[in-house]
């Protein structure tokens, strides 16, 4: 007959108040540090650490539940100081409260071996560099006994049966496989932090993974080769360096290209003063500076150290150690989010992918450069913002026939003018022109002109365009790059001038059409937002609205279907908190709706114009919504698709 649980309200017999026994308190705390074998071989790493090891070697049987044994070469521990190491909240590394709110060591609670020693069996042998009788002591907890050892100067804690005296506890371990590959990342997290420390890992007699410690490298050579050793050379040709400061707070790391970006969140590493954390203000810093250049649900892969004054972060919030708190968590959320966005607005459009030339970059510039990235051919001054389009030339004896008239975008000189609007800034004059004018164009050889997206020689399908340059074929995506150029001017404009209103254009003819009472409600209640985004949306009759003026940069967008878009958006994010809560997703849609349709014919100047533009624009190398904007086939790749040289 099944038990029957006891009723919840049912009224229990008083129980007397008393202390609990100190076996059972040392368990309580090892169900909060230790979940797994992971757990484990994180706090003993966390000691070695501490102890000034240079090598670490985790010893491992059993996916680490028969046993873990880690092997240092630090400090040491006297052998006095081995039975005071197993006792609960007995440590070396705080002294008083000043130290604990400063805590500059990994471990600082003094309660992991006590917890460890009270779910397993646990051995302790350790030699200090300075014993006077030059031999190591082993304290084996079980039996309390402490004999003499051979080992070299530093300490092993082997950890044998973990939860052997919890049954129930083991009973919720996964798989071998699955246990080990925990110990195998727990490692991972510490030798991504500590390049100058070498880690080894062994599972039943067999290496499975060796890091070794930087020699004679420099540090930021170091960081780059840990990260390769530990993720692999992929994930470093992948990424893109961050290096910033802001006062007493340093950050330093590689962050993956968007179009390299992953559908799941894995290899994500955070670090704050060395240690390995999760915590939700650094990943929504990053997740904020990606949000104009990740495709979809892919997700964003990093290492980041994050250094700053040990008194401004509290690492005292969880057993594990893996949550901290920061003092001023806004400074540090505006921090990390500026530098990513800082080394993600760099386009390699606009980086030359040929070995620099002593004319095109200095010495100091050279040295500084990613040796994981391509090597640069002119530094970021070399493509200023307000771009030279007087160097490009459209490719000779190539030419597009056309069997009707080439459409034009806005602003080029032969276009018909059309009435500006009443704006004390200047109207459509005060901003730049979508494209540059090829008025102006003249030959220049490819050898002499540093264009990393080349010469573009002609349109495939109406939607890419082909270019030429010195490593092979670049193929772009027109509508996409059109549009991210569309989208970086609108935004560019609105933080220049303090959140003024979009200049715009007047319609000749309002362009009206059949509005749903959704729209027509919305364009009422969001006529101040409409017309702070450069559009005027008025009521033409009870059924009908009139768009009667659009955006200055976006003069040659459909009215009908953008302003249909805008009002989408508006009824979407609530109307007046448009402008604070999703500002940069309207004025993506209304980039979107702007730029250059697919099948539509271009000009060879104004595909180069296009070109040109692409390299001066920050984040260009994806569209709006994620997508990359442009692709590179080499030479070496397009021979091997014709078995050239074989």
């Amino acid at each position: 007959m099944p038990v029957q649980p006891a009723a919840v309200n049912a009224v229990q017999p008083r129980r007397s108040i008393q202390p609990l026994p100190d076996e059972l308190i040392s368990q309580i705390a090892a169900g909060e540090v230790v979940e797994r074998p992971a757990s484990v071989v994180r706090e003993l790493i966390d000691n070695a650490l501490d102890a000034g090891a240079r090598e670490v070697v985790v010893r491992l049987a059993g996916g680490g539940v028969r046993l873990v044994a880690v092997e240092d070469d630090g400090c040491g521990i006297p052998r006095h100081e081995l039975p005071l190491a197993l006792q609960r909240h007995a440590t070396s590394k705080i002294r008083d409260l000043a130290e604990l709110e400063a805590v500059a060591t990994m471990g600082f609670r003094g309660e992991a071996l006590a917890a460890i020693a009270s779910v397993a069996e646990l051995t302790l042998t350790s030699r200090s560099a300075d014993a006077a009788d030059g031999c190591a002591w082993a304290l084996q907890t079980s039996s309390g006994e402490l004999r003499p050892a051979a080992r070299p100067p530093g300490t092993t804690v082997e950890v044998r049966e973990l939860f052997f005296r919890t049954p129930a506890r083991r009973k919720f371990l996964k798989s071998e496989a699955t246990e080990l590959a925990h110990c195998v990342e727990a490692v991972r997290r510490h030798a991504l932090a500590r390049p100058d420390v070498g880690f080894a890992v062994w599972h039943e007699g067999r290496l499975l993974h060796r890091w070794p410690a930087a020699q004679a490298l420099t540090p930021e050579l170091a960081w780059q080769r840990r990260v390769a050793d530990a993720l692999g050379e992929e994930f470093l040709t992948a990424t893109l360096p961050v290096e910033a400061a802001a006062g007493p707070l340093r950050l330093r790391g590689r962050i993956v290209r968007p179009d390299a970006a992953g559908g799941r969140g894995e290899r994500q590493f955070a670090y704050v003063n060395g240690r390995f954390v999760r915590d939700r203000v650094i990943a929504h810093a990053v997740r904020c500076a990606y949000d104009d250049v990740l495709h979809g649900q892919r997700q964003p892969s990093y290492v980041l150290w994050l250094e700053l004054d040990p008194r401004t972060v509290d690492v005292n919030v969880h057993p594990t150690k893996i949550e901290v708190r920061f003092r001023d968590s806004g400074a540090v959320h505006q921090a990390v989010q500026h530098a990513l966005e800082a080394a993600l607005a760099r386009p390699r459009a606009g980086v030359a992918l040929s070995a620099p030339r002593a004319s095109a970059i200095g010495p100091a510039a050279a040295a500084a450069q990613d040796p994981a990235q391509p090597p640069r051919a002119a530094t970021a001054t070399a493509y200023p913002r307000t771009w030279d389009t007087t160097r490009y030339a459209a490719a000779p004896a190539l030419a597009l026939t056309a069997r009707e008239p080439l459409p034009r975008w806005a602003g080029w000189p032969d276009e018909p003018a059309r009435p500006a609007a009443s704006d004390p800034a200047g109207g459509a004059a005060a901003l730049e022109r979508t494209l540059p004018s090829p008025a102006a164009a003249q030959t220049t050889p490819l050898a002499d002109a540093d264009w990393p997206l080349g010469r573009a020689l002609a349109q495939l399908h109406g939607v890419y365009i082909l270019a030429e340059n010195a490593h092979g074929l670049v193929l772009v995506d027109m509508h996409a790059a059109h549009e991210r150029i569309l989208y970086e001017k609108l935004k560019a404009h609105l933080a220049a001038h303090g959140n003024a209103p979009l200049p715009s254009q007047p319609l000749l003819l309002p362009a009206s059409f059949a509005a749903t009472p959704l729209e027509r409600a919305t364009a009422e209640d969001c006529a101040d937002v409409l017309r702070h985004l450069g559009l005027e949306v008025t009521p033409l009759s009870a059924q009908t609205l009139a768009v009667r003026s659009v955006p200055a940069l976006l003069a040659q967008a459909e009215p009908v279907t953008l302003a249909r878009a805008v009002l989408a958006e508006l009824h979407e994010h609530g109307g007046a908190q448009v402008l604070k809560r999703a500002q940069h997703e309207l004025l993506a849609t209304m980039a979107c709706h702007g730029a250059v349709r697919a099948h539509r014919r271009l000009t060879l100047e104004e595909m180069n114009a296009l070109l040109r533009q692409m390299e001066a624009t920050e984040r260009s190398d994806q569209c709006n919504h994620g997508r990359p904007t442009w692709r590179q086939l080499t030479l070496q790749e397009l021979d091997a698709l014709f078995l050239r040289g074989r």
